[in-house]
C-alpha cells in the first residue's frame, strides 16, 4: 500500500505524463482553454525558474498572461521581452511563443544564469478564439462593442454564410460595371483588370455576405472590437475601423506597456506578429531620420538590424520573406519609436516560393499559394466557387469561394515544433550578444603623500550596445552608472563619484579615473539593470 505522500507524487507523475502526451498529441492550434493549462502546466512543473502572473482580464473574460523565465535576481539581470498574439489572425505567433518557453526550460536553462524572459503569450485571446467558432473568418478586435462605419448602430452588418460552409471567405458577382478579371494563370484568382493593357472589367469581388444595413458595404459592421495592433501611440490610425477611441485605450494595452515601463532590463523586445524587420532589415532613410516626428529607423540602428537580420536568416534559413513594416498603431513601431528598445519583428513563417514546371515563379501570392498548398496535399486550401441566389444580386450570377481563411497566415501546425525550435536557437544567440557591463584592468598606483590614483576599463562585452541610437535620442533608457563610494575618512580629489554614461558600443570600453585621498578601501560600480551590473572593492594604496 502507498502512503499519502507515496500516492500524491504518483498523482503528480501521472498528471504530468497525462499532459505531456496530450501536448505532444496535439494536431491543431489550441484554444484559449488549452492553452491556458499549457502554460499553467509548464509554471507549475518549471517553478524554480518560472512564474506566471495574470495583467487584466479583457472585456470578453479572457486573462492576458505574462511568463517570466529567471533564475534568482531576475529584474537586474538583462532581459529580453517576446510579445505575441498582437494580430489575432497570426495564430502561429502565441504557439511560438509558449513552444520557444518550453524549448528554453527544457534545453536551454542555463541561459536564464544571465538572462531573463518575460513571454506574453497571446495579447489577442478573443480574436483568435474565433479559429475555433463555429463560422470561421478574419478577426482582429477584441469583445469589445464598436460602430465600425460610425452610422450610430452597432453590428448591424455582420457576416453571413452564404454558402453554409462554416466559413467566410469571398463573393464574386458577374458584372461588367467591376473592375476584376480571372487570372490567367490560375482562373480561380481574380485580379483587378489593366486599362493600360486593354483589360476590362467582368466582376465584382466582395467579401461573402449581405448588405444588411442597405448601405452599398458588405460586412462592414459586425463584431469588430479594437485591435491589439492598432491601438498604440506611435503613428496612430485616429477615426480608422479598430483603433479605438483614442491610443492604448484598451485594457490589454494598457496592461502591457505598465508591466514594461517597470522592468527596466528590458534590452530587447521580439514581436511575433505580422511585422518583419529580422528576414529583412528596415532601411534608413535620412529625411524621416531628421523629422520632428521621426518615421525612419536611425542610422546606427540600421546597421544594428542588419547585423541582427543576418544572424536570423542564417539559424533560421528562411528566405523570399514578405515586406511589412507596419501599419501604424502597432506594438512593433512603438516599441522601437516610443520605447526606445532594440525591437524586432517576425511572423516566423510564410509561404515559400513554389515554382511551375517550367520552373517559373508566380507573382501572384494567391497563385503561389494554391501552388503550395497542392505541393504539402493541404485538401481545404480552396473553397470551389459555388453558385449562390443572393437578395442584393437577384437577376446576376453570385458565386461564392477563395482561399479559406486562416490558411495562407499559418503553417500547418505539424510545422510548429521545427519553426520553434529555430526561433529559439535565434533568441539564444540574441541572449548570447546582450549588453554585459563589467569592470575590467582595474589599476591602483601609490603618488605620495596618501594619494592613490584608481584606474579602470568600463566594458561592454556583449556584441550588441547598450542602448539603441533611439533609446538615446529618446532619453528614456537608463544610462550607465559609474561610481565610487568612499568612506567618511576618505576624499576624492579627482574624478566624479557618479558619472551617467549614454552607451558603449559592442565589445567596446570607457576608461576612468580616480585620485582618492586616504586609506583602507573603496567600492565601484558600473551598468543599469539592462546591461547587467559590476561591481569591486578596491584596495587603497
Amino acid at each position: 500500500m502507498y502512503n499519502k505522500k507515496q500516492q500524491l507524487s504518483l498523482f503528480l507523475g501521472l498528471f504530468i505524463c497525462f499532459t505531456s502526451w496530450q501536448i505532444s498529441a496535439q494536431s491543431d492550434y489550441s484554444n484559449y482553454s488549452s492553452f491556458t493549462k499549457r502554460l499553467k502546466s509548464l509554471q507549475r512543473t518549471n517553478a524554480a525558474n518560472a512564474s506566471l502572473k495574470e495583467l487584466t482580464t479583457t472585456v470578453g473574460g479572457h486573462k492576458i498572461w505574462a511568463l517570466t523565465l529567471g533564475k534568482g535576481d531576475a529584474k537586474n539581470k538583462p532581459a529580453i521581452a517576446i510579445v505575441s498574439g498582437v494580430d489575432g489572425k497570426h495564430l502561429l505567433g502565441p504557439e511560438m511563443a509558449i513552444s520557444i518557453a518550453e524549448n528554453i526550460l527544457k534545453n536551454h536553462a542555463q541561459v536564464l544564469e544571465k538572462t531573463t524572459f518575460y513571454i506574453f503569450p497571446n495579447m489577442s485571446p478573443n480574436a483568435t478564439e474565433n479559429y475555433f467558432s463555429s463560422l470561421k473568418h478574419y478577426k482582429n478586435g477584441n469583445a469589445k462593442n464598436t460602430d465600425d462605419d460610425r452610422d450610430g448602430s452597432s453590428n448591424e452588418d455582420p457576416f453571413d454564410d452564404l454558402n453554409k460552409d462554416g466559413l467566410i471567405t469571398m463573393m464574386r458577382v458577374e458584372d461588367v460595371t467591376g473592375n476584376y478579371i480571372k487570372l490567367k494563370e490560375d482562373d480561380r484568382i481574380l485580379v483587378k483588370a489593366s486599362k493600360s493593357k486593354g483589360q476590362l472589367g467582368k466582376y465584382k469581388l466582395l467579401s461573402e455576405g449581405i448588405d444588411n444595413d442597405k448601405d452599398g458595404k458588405f460586412n462592414e459592421d459586425g463584431k469588430g472590437g479594437i485591435h491589439f495592433n492598432k491601438n498604440f501611440s506611435y503613428n496612430y490610425p485616429y477615426f480608422k475601423p479598430g483603433a479605438g477611441e483614442h491610443p492604448v485605450s484598451e485594457k490589454e494595452n494598457r496592461a502591457l506597456l505598465s508591466f514594461l515601463y517597470e522592468q527596466w532590463n528590458v534590452f530587447a523586445i521580439l514581436t511575433l506578429g505580422p511585422e518583419n524587420n529580422l528576414s529583412k532589415p528596415l532601411k534608413y532613410n535620412a529625411s524621416g531620420a531628421r523629422k520632428r516626428v521621426v518615421t525612419s529607423i536611425l542610422k546606427n540602428d540600421a546597421a544594428l538590424n542588419k547585423f541582427l537580420s543576418g544572424k536570423y536568416n542564417k539559424i533560421t534559413g528562411t528566405k523570399d520573406a514578405p515586406t511589412s513594416n507596419g501599419k501604424g498603431g502597432d506594438f512593433f513601431q512603438w516599441s522601437y519609436f516610443h520605447f526606445g528598445k532594440l525591437a524586432l519583428s517576425t511572423p516566423g513563417w510564410w509561404v515559400p516560393k513554389v515554382k511551375d514546371s517550367a520552373k517559373k515563379a508566380s507573382k501572384n501570392k494567391y497563385v503561389n499559394y494554391l501552388r503550395w498548398a497542392k505541393k504539402e496535399n493541404i485538401k481545404d486550401a480552396f473553397v470551389p466557387w459555388t453558385p449562390v441566389k443572393h437578395p442584393d444580386f437577384p437577376n446576376q450570377k453570385v458565386e461564392v469561394g477563395g482561399i479559406a481563411p486562416y490558411k495562407m497566415i499559418n503553417p500547418p501546425y505539424k510545422m510548429v515544433a521545427d519553426i520553434s525550435k529555430k526561433h529559439t536557437d535565434f533568441v539564444i544567440a540574441l541572449a548570447k550578444m546582450q549588453p554585459n557591463i563589467t569592470l575590467q584592468n582595474i589599476k591602483t598606483e601609490a603618488v605620495g603623500k596618501g594619494f592613490t590614483r584608481i584606474t579602470v576599463d568600463v566594458h561592454n562585452s556583449g556584441l550588441l550596445p547598450t542602448h539603441t541610437e533611439m533609446g538615446r535620442k529618446s532619453r528614456w533608457l537608463r544610462r550607465i552608472k559609474v561610481a565610487i563610494t568612499l568612506t567618511k575618512k576618505q576624499q576624492l580629489i579627482s574624478g566624479r563619484s557618479i558619472t551617467l554614461v549614454p552607451s558603449i558600443n559592442g565589445d567596446s570600453s570607457q576608461q576612468f579615473t580616480w585620485l582618492v585621498k586616504g586609506k583602507g578601501k573603496v567600492s565601484l560600480e558600473a551598468g543599469t539593470s539592462h546591461t547587467g551590473i559590476d561591481t569591486k572593492t578596491i584596495n587603497l594604496k
